[in-house]
C-alpha cells in the first residue's frame, strides 16, 4: 500500500503578500504625483481654449449684432441676457448659462472681462485668473 500524502498547496506567504502591497502602494505613489502635473496642463488648455476661442465667437456674434462689445461693466453677463442700452438690437443669448450662472474656468472662479481692454488696448481682456485665483498675475490665462 503507497503512502498517500495531501499534494503540497501552492499559495503566497503572508510575506510576499505584504511584499506586493508595498509594491502597489508604491506604483500608486508614483502615478499620483505625475498625474497632478498632466491634469493640471490639462486644465490650462482648458482655459486657453475657452478664452482664445469659444468666447471669441460669442463676443464677435455680439458685436456683429450691437455694433460693439459689452462694457467691462455689462460683462459676460451681457451675452447671456440682454442690457437695457442694448435690447433692441440684441439677438442672443450669446453663451450658454446652466441655471442662469456664467461658465466658469476649470478652478472653479468666473472668466475675468475688460472693454476697453488694459493689455489688449484696440479690443477687450478676456481671461482666467489661474491656478492662484488672483487677478493680474503671472499665471493669469488670456487672451493676450
Amino acid at each position: 500500500m503507497r503512502d498517500r500524502t495531501p499534494p503540497a498547496r501552492g499559495g503566497f506567504t503572508l510575506i510576499e503578500i505584504l511584499i506586493a502591497l508595498a509594491i502597489v502602494g508604491l506604483l500608486v505613489g508614483v502615478v499620483a504625483t505625475r498625474m497632478d502635473g498632466i491634469f493640471g496642463r490639462s486644465q490650462e488648455q482648458v482655459a486657453e481654449i475657452f478664452v482664445n476661442e469659444s468666447m471669441k465667437t460669442s463676443l464677435m456674434r455680439y458685436r456683429m449684432d450691437t455694433g460693439d462689445y459689452p462694457a467691462t461693466e455689462e460683462g459676460l453677463a451681457a451675452l447671456a441676457t440682454a442690457p437695457e442700452a442694448r435690447a433692441e438690437r440684441w439677438r442672443g443669448p450669446y453663451i450658454e448659462t446652466k441655471g442662469g450662472k456664467l461658465p466658469t474656468d476649470p478652478w472653479g472662479e468666473t472668466y475675468q472681462y475688460r472693454y476697453p481692454g488694459t493689455r489688449n488696448a484696440a479690443g477687450y481682456d478676456l481671461f482666467s485668473k489661474g491656478k492662484d485665483r488672483t487677478p493680474d498675475t503671472a499665471d493669469d490665462i488670456g487672451n493676450w
